[in-house]
């Protein structure tokens, strides 16, 4: 049984296809993965960011990171159901400026990390970077087939 998303190397399918595009394609994510990837983030920020719920200083950004965050999935899974392909620029647009609030959010909790906490809070703001790097590619993608 194939699972969703999982690439098929079928003879004969990939006739209209270039090695090139062929070979992109294995390594491409299905919508459910990148949404999927998108929901871990969010729960893992939420995970993280309780650390510092007590913190004073800290406990607005707190809830303003989670908010973000757990937007940029919501957000995603809007653009799904976007209703034109200017509707789905605008949602991927969303998608983009949560994740630029998210990155802003980090940075500023990680001056206030401990030494242990900033491992993880890097790899958290290194996740964000590869997703916006993702959907920044996405919206070109989308701009330059916009057909309204």
């Amino acid at each position: 049984m194939v699972n969703e998303g999982e690439f098929i190397n079928t003879p004969g399918i990939f006739s209209l296809f270039t090695d090139k595009q062929v070979e992109r394609r294995k390594h491409a994510m299905t919508n459910r993965e990148l949404e999927e990837r998108l929901i871990k983030f969010s729960a893992e920020i939420i995970d993280f960011s309780d650390r510092f719920r007590k913190n004073q200083k800290l406990k607005n950004l707190v809830d303003q990171v989670n908010r973000s965050a757990s937007s940029v999935a919501l957000n995603y899974g809007e653009a799904q159901s976007a209703e034109s392909k200017r509707d789905f620029i605008h949602k991927i647009g969303l998608v983009m400026k949560e994740l630029r609030e998210t990155f802003a959010n980090l940075k500023i909790i990680e001056r206030f990390a401990n030494e242990s906490d900033r491992f993880e809070v890097n790899r958290l703001i290194n996740e964000n970077d590869q997703l916006l790097a993702i959907f920044y590619k996405t919206l070109q993608t989308a701009k330059k087939g916009k057909d309204d």
